[in-house]
């Protein structure tokens, strides 16, 4: 008898018919999302994401997989009591995903940013134009280091999220720069 074990959400690309190295969602992004989420670890602890990308696609697989509290946390700690929580969850569980694509991932931008550029297919039948769509977007994010005990950690910027910061204000990620010349380049 043989099991069949999900492949990651993260790994499924309609735009590819490569299917001959797709990881399983348990040696993907589970270690991820369970060191996060585990009720003895606080966001400090556990499995970090080593690049943005491989951020960008764990937070994909939350989103599938409805892992809401995931996405919270890995957005910038400043922004993160001025998300929509009951939205996010919302809009996860309507969505019917249908893959993810990579189309670029710029690990250096300066110090501490990356950006990534992906599209999210989802399939769409309540109007006209029923079929598989992609959400096209260039996400930025950011290397935050704890500086009590030079923990490094990737964060989402929310561009989204509105904030009451000006331009010269110290940076919203702690880096001790100017708001404009760090995290404000990118959102």
């Amino acid at each position: 008898m043989s099991i069949s074990l999900p492949i990651c959400p993260c790994q499924m690309n309609p735009s590819s018919d490569d299917i001959s190295a797709l990881l399983l969602y348990q040696d993907c992004c589970q270690p991820y999302h369970n060191s996060l989420l585990s009720e003895e670890t606080d966001k400090a602890d556990g499995i970090k994401t080593d690049t943005a990308e491989r951020l960008m696609r764990s937070r994909y697989s939350a989103f599938v997989l409805v892992k809401t509290n995931y996405i919270v946390k890995t957005t910038l700690p400043a922004q993160q009591a001025l998300l929509d929580i009951h939205s996010i969850e919302s809009w996860a569980k309507k969505t019917d995903w249908a893959g993810l694509e990579i189309v670029a991932h710029t690990p250096k931008l300066g110090k501490r940013h990356a950006q990534v550029e992906f599209k999210a297919y989802f399939n769409v039948s309540d109007n006209e134009d029923d079929g598989l769509q992609a959400h096209h977007e260039l996400s930025a994010f950011v290397k935050v280091t704890d500086k009590t005990n030079n923990d490094a950690r990737w964060y989402f910027l929310d561009p989204t999220v509105e904030m009451t910061i000006t331009q010269k204000q110290p940076c919203i990620c702690g880096s001790g720069e100017k708001f404009k010349r760090c995290c404000g380049m990118y959102i």
